[in-house]
């Protein structure tokens, strides 16, 4: 169960967003800093007083690395994006991060082409984990490729042919451009 949210976050869910887990950072003299683990995407939220706040969202697709350390007390998270920017969340609670990183995990899974890459360190008083999205830059490119080429038939010459004709009695081609480009076409019938 997500534990009350702060004031702010409702405006800033997308419409059929849910919210998995939410962890507040314990003590302090400030408001509370937020994660919040959305089924689309993870959202640090800094709330202020008189209803201000600073927020930043992640897409799962633009994640590239979650680290969290889980103490005696409190537990660490550093959220890397793909261009490099860091999100340090300190002295969060630490009974409910084991749930979020998983759920994070899972939501990585859910659009990752790979598996996400998983490493863990066992201390004696702490354990890090690390959770690796796989790199997608290339794979996703070469899919959005192949769709668009996929896509793109090619057109049939005779269909061509009209249009060339057209722009030749527009005037945009010339009498020897377009007995040219005509020439190349017939050929290819």
């Amino acid at each position: 169960m997500v534990e009350k949210l702060p004031k702010g976050i409702g405006e800033n869910l997308q419409p059929g967003e849910d919210v998995l887990f939410a962890i507040k950072k314990k003590m302090g003299v400030e408001k509370p800093k937020w994660l919040i683990v959305t089924d689309r995407r993870i959202i640090y939220f800094d709330e202020k007083m008189f209803g201000r706040y600073d927020m930043k969202a992640v897409p799962y697709e633009k994640l590239e690395e979650v680290y969290v350390k889980i103490g005696k007390m409190y537990a660490e998270f550093i959220i890397r994006k793909e261009d490099g920017e860091e999100i340090k969340l300190e002295r969060m609670d630490k009974s409910k991060s084991r749930d979020a990183i998983e759920g994070i995990k899972e939501a990585i899974n859910r659009i990752a082409v790979e598996p996400v890459g998983i490493e863990r360190k066992k201390h004696l008083t702490s354990q890090e984990m690390w959770i690796h999205k796989p790199k997608e830059v290339v794979s996703r490119s070469i899919r959005m490729e192949s769709r668009r080429i996929a896509s793109r038939k090619e057109e049939d010459p005779l269909e061509k042919l009209k249009k060339l004709k057209e722009l030749y009695d527009m005037g945009v081609l010339s009498q020897e451009e377009y007995e040219e480009k005509r020439k190349k076409l017939l050929e290819r019938i």
